[in-house]
């Protein structure tokens, strides 16, 4: 950009400050929410939860499948942008 551009752009740079932050920890969020670690751990967890009772057949069988979604767009995602993260 030019000198000009960016004097008449200046005050809107906490805003696309702001913005880049957001993005920042949307992209952190989504890494941790589809990392194939963190989806067998809970997987782990609700096999846990089925034999201790506290969940329901029909309940771990909804959750185990969300959870295997996530894990298999995780495993497509990580195949094309080597990151693990959707785009």
């Amino acid at each position: 950009m030019g000198l000009i551009s960016e004097v008449l752009l200046l005050p809107f740079a906490p805003v696309r400050g702001s913005a880049w932050a957001i993005r920042q920890v949307l992209q952190e969020a989504e890494r941790i929410y589809y990392d194939p670690a963190t989806v067998r751990a809970e997987l782990s967890r609700l096999e846990e939860q089925l034999e201790a009772g506290e969940i329901t057949e029909e309940e771990f069988d909804r959750l185990e499948d969300e959870l295997l979604d996530r894990l298999e767009i995780a495993s497509r995602g990580s195949a094309g942008t080597g990151n693990g993260t959707t785009q």
